[in-house]
């Protein structure tokens, strides 16, 4: 089972301690984690089902590159990292 875990900053909005969760590829996961966490889906996907804009997701210390297709396959020891992506200029 592949384990999620939430930074900081998205946890002192939703507490959601990391968790391992059932799911062959990162949107399986996401979806099983939000089981836990609902409130966090909003926060980390937008109204079509992508990460927004400022949410940045790595899997195993690698950032996705689709974040729409969300259809990374997972193998059951990876780890889901799901951060604030720090923005401006």
């Amino acid at each position: 089972m592949p384990t999620v875990e939430f930074a900081p900053a998205l946890q002192r909005h939703v507490p959601c301690p990391p968790q391992r969760v059932d799911g062959a590829t990162l949107r399986e996961a996401l979806a099983g984690a939000f089981t836990a966490a609902p409130a966090l889906k909003g926060y980390v996907l937008d109204e079509q089902g992508c990460v927004r804009k400022h949410v940045a997701v790595f899997v195993n210390a690698r950032m996705i590159a689709d974040r729409a297709r969300l259809d990374v396959s997972l193998a059951p020891g990876d780890k889901v990292m799901v951060i604030q992506a720090l923005t401006g200029g």
